[in-house]
């Protein structure tokens, strides 16, 4: 039995353990695979039925907080096509043991199958009794925001203290600053450094933005940013990032990306990611898409991101499932 017989292939927020025989033994378990804050194991026994079981390794520093899980979790067959059991979704559920989630299969496999595992969200319960809240939006602002900005920026911006240049979106206008944008973007700097326009008559003009999208980007700038703002929001950040090059927005919007994507998002995020040069983004969506087999699952907006697509981009993609499959 090799060691690959134990690993759990992980990417963002999905997990696959391929089981290529489970006919010699009828207990198997997993090597530990690490999703949010986490190592979980999954479990195989077999008996009358296949029993399978997810748990958390729970240590004595996080026993005390074990995880609130929302999950989708299917078995895929490689035989017929690809066929595939699921179980009904788990919302909210705490689970602290192995007997917390146990799936019995009264349909026999055989042969190679995948335990497919898709992580919606994880949360940990409040120590205080109050509402639980998710790992993954309780945002990289309340962390390193503080270290980078000061509230009175904040202040200056959500009232209008003492503005001097004017932002105008495509549907409306806004107060700024013109130190704390030069402070932040080396092309406002340069904007303001020269005799451009934008110095001269105090108006910069961001007509690919809605307001909306603009006073979010500004919270950024300004170091007031909340966390539901920037999720809701990421793809436009990003663009702005990219275009006014702010390096750590580009960044953090690159993190959050990686870490919900699914079936309805993988194509959007994956052209993003080519477009704006984002690496470990274009891996993940690739490895999502191919590895991970979710390609099967959306042929039909698949096709029509085909018709779409930079064909180079389409050629990776391409180049990518027939390694795989040469893999095989």
């Amino acid at each position: 039995m090799t060691d690959n017989a134990y690993r759990v292939d992980t990417t963002s927020r999905l997990a696959q353990w391929r089981i290529d025989n489970l006919a010699s033994c009828s207990y198997r378990k997993s090597d530990p695979f690490k999703i949010g804050r986490w190592n979980w194991r999954l479990v195989l026994e077999k008996n009358r039925n296949l029993f399978i079981k997810l748990f958390p390794e729970l240590s004595s520093s996080n026993k005390d907080s074990p995880p609130i899980v929302s999950f989708i979790i299917r078995v895929v067959s490689s035989l017929g096509g690809r066929k595939a059991l699921v179980h009904p979704e788990i919302r909210d559920k705490q689970l602290k043991s192995s007997d917390d989630f146990v799936w019995a299969l009264e349909v026999p496999l055989t042969g190679k199958f995948i335990i497919d595992l898709e992580f919606l969200d994880l949360k940990t319960a409040s120590p205080n009794g109050g509402e639980s809240s998710s790992v993954w939006t309780d945002g990289f602002t309340q962390k390193d925001l503080r270290a980078t900005a000061l509230s009175s920026l904040g202040k200056m911006f959500s009232e209008s203290i003492h503005t001097d240049i004017v932002i105008n979106a495509s549907d409306g206008s806004i107060g700024a600053h013109r130190a704390v944008l030069a402070a932040r973007s080396p092309v406002f700097m340069s904007m303001f450094s020269h005799e451009l326009k934008e110095k001269e008559m105090s108006v910069i003009n961001i007509s690919d933005m809605s307001i909306e999208d603009c006073q979010v980007f500004l919270s950024y700038i300004y170091g007031n940013i909340m966390d539901q703002n920037f999720l809701d929001h990421r793809l436009h950040l990003l663009r702005a990032a990219d275009k006014y090059d702010v390096m750590d927005l580009k960044e953090a919007c690159h993190e959050s990306l990686l870490e919900d994507i699914d079936t309805s998002n993988v194509l959007e995020r994956l052209q993003n990611a080519s477009l704006y040069h984002l690496p470990k983004l274009k891996i993940c969506c690739m490895q999502y898409l191919v590895k991970f087999g979710k390609i099967y699952d959306i042929l039909e907006e698949f096709n029509a991101f085909i018709q779409s697509a930079d064909m180079d981009l389409v050629s990776e993609v391409f180049n990518e499932v027939l390694s795989v499959w040469k893999g095989f």
